[in-house]
């Protein structure tokens, strides 16, 4: 790690927040040390490293968009959408209007600390779905992760005990792809690059010249009720990221 930071405070700054005069380092950072599998296949796919990290950057750039254009919305505010993400907003404010979703704008974007447990991070939204109160949890993935319930637990236990009516969790993955009109392949071009997903041992896919529809929003919302095994596991990384980060950490007097 010693090449990525020049100073404690450069170390600081890019691993967590001060609060209330206090240091915790940040739960997507901590979550960051577990092996992401899906990530490793992304960049073997790539021409090289420098394409991948191209693609990489370009695609956490329509992501952040898809992600504040939705934070935006959440707040009650009317935000300009933006063409190239267009399909994703109309498909999230489609899914506003048909579920039974309620969100307060003072618990979008909550700062949360765990003062026992020394981390901190920052919830999307705490929502009512029907009929449940929880931690909900955007994301722009092509999929719904594992690490992703990691995060989310540590989520809820920083906030457990100041809202007692917290029940649940969910993953809203917002993203948006063409369905080929012939064959029902998909088809997802982020960050400049496509990607086609087709049944494995479908030869029918595999063989169709494809016909692709307009891009269209996908939307995918998922529930996590149980969260205890999951908070386990991130204690698990946290300790891990603890021991990767050692050096820095003392400097700072975290260890």
């Amino acid at each position: 790690m010693f090449d990525y930071y020049t100073d404690p405070e450069s170390f600081k700054s890019a691993n967590g927040y001060d609060i209330d005069g206090i240091w915790y380092p940040r739960v997507t950072k901590i979550v960051s040390i577990k092996s992401k599998p899906a990530l490793y296949r992304f960049y073997g796919e790539a021409e090289n490293f420098n394409a991948g990290q191209a693609i990489s950057q370009q695609s956490a750039k329509e992501g952040t968009l898809i992600h504040e254009t939705v934070e935006a919305i959440l707040l009650g505010q009317k935000p300009v959408i933006e063409a190239a993400v267009e399909p994703a907003i109309r498909a999230f404010l489609e899914f506003l209007d048909t579920r039974n979703m309620q969100v307060t704008p003072e618990l979008v974007e909550k700062r949360v600390a765990n003062h026992d447990h020394r981390y901190a991070g920052t919830v999307d939204a705490l929502a009512l779905i029907d009929g449940k109160f929880g931690v909900l949890d955007i994301k722009t993935s092509q999929a719904i992760y594992r690490d992703y319930n990691l995060q989310t637990a540590a989520y809820v236990e920083a906030l457990k005990n100041n809202f007692q009516n917290l029940q649940t969790r969910w993953i809203l993955r917002i993203d948006q792809v063409q369905t080929c009109n012939l064959c029902g392949a998909i088809k997802r071009t982020k960050g400049g690059r496509e990607k086609i997903k087709i049944q494995w041992n479908n030869a029918v896919m595999k063989q169709c010249p494809h016909e692709w529809s307009d891009i269209k929003g996908d939307i995918e919302l998922q529930e996590f009720p149980y969260w205890q095994n999951d908070f386990e596991a991130f204690l698990g990384a946290k300790k891990l990221w603890e021991w990767e980060n050692e050096f820095w950490l003392k400097k700072i007097g975290y260890l």
